[in-house]
This record gives structure tokens, C-alpha cells and sequence, in this order.
């Protein structure tokens, strides 16, 4: 991919600067796009149930460029959450280098499923986790019954 960034990914604390300040960029996005704040069913991830949260970094500048996110569902399986890349930097690898952290570090967990959330209105986000070996399927947990909800999982 000629337009790749390097980039280094490291863990940090949810309630960081760099980590607040990207989840704020995505909240403001999707409102945007949904033309709506209540976007999101169920309860938005904390400090306290967020068991990582990866930050990915310009290797060069150290830029913050995207993040994600694992919630533990139960013993065998976690929620992607907050997965973002800004902007300029969608397509060039940034985003499937975090989903990839995140499995892995979801794996050395014990976790052998993970399942995410996205929405109607983020067709982007649909076509990135199917490539990248996500299935569809019925909305689970708070997603039940939400008309823009979409849910994938990918057995590790």
C-alpha cells in the first residue's frame, strides 16, 4: 500500500488526553452523521469496564491517529469498542493495524470471540470489518430492536 503510515501502538488509560480527545473527533463525527447525539443503545464504555484501550501513533511525529477498545462480554468473549482512525489517515492501514492489536491482545486474554456494533449510517465501517472477517450478525446485548444498529463477531 504505497500510502501506508507507520505506526506504533501502544496501551493507555482511557481517561488520557490523546485517548479523550480522539473519542470526542468520533462522537462529534457520527452526531454528524445521524444528525443526533442518542445514536449509541446500551451504556457507553468507562474506565471501569474498558479492560484495554490502544492508542495508534504517527511512528514518526507521534501523532495520535486512531484508537480502539475491548470490553469484556463475559468469559470468552469482548465488545470492540471505539474504534476510530481520523480522517486523514482512513485507508492507509491505520485502522486494520488496531483491529489486529486488538485481537491479539483480545486472544492472549482468553477471549476466543469478539463482537462489535456499528450503525446504518457508517456504511464504511460495515465493508472495513467484513473484509476484514467479521459476519454479521442479529443484534445482540443493547442492540436488540435498534433499527440503526449493526452487529459483527469474528471467532479468534
Amino acid at each position: 500500500m504505497s500510502n501506508a503510515l507507520h505506526v506504533t501502538i501502544t496501551d493507555e488509560p482511557w481517561a488520557a488526553a490523546d485517548g479523550a480527545t480522539l473519542r470526542a473527533a468520533q462522537r462529534a463525527e457520527l452526531d454528524a452523521r445521524y444528525g443526533r447525539d442518542d445514536h449509541e443503545p446500551g451504556t457507553p464504555p468507562t474506565a471501569e469496564d474498558i479492560a484495554v484501550f490502544l492508542v495508534a501513533r504517527d511512528a514518526q511525529s507521534g501523532r495520535p491517529l486512531g484508537c480502539g477498545a475491548l470490553r469484556r462480554l463475559d468469559d470468552t468473549s469482548a465488545e470492540v469498542k471505539r474504534m476510530y482512525v481520523v480522517t486523514e489517515a482512513r485507508g492507509t492501514g491505520v485502522a486494520t493495524a488496531l483491529l489486529r492489536s486488538l485481537e491479539h491482545r483480545a486472544a492472549a486474554q482468553g477471549w476466543r470471540m469478539l463482537r462489535l456494533e456499528t450503525g446504518t449510517e457508517q456504511p464504511e465501517a460495515m465493508r472495513f470489518y467484513e473484509r476484514e472477517g467479521y459476519a454479521p450478525i442479529d443484534n445482540f446485548g443493547p442492540y436488540a430492536g435498534s433499527p440503526i444498529s449493526r452487529c459483527y463477531e469474528r471467532v479468534l
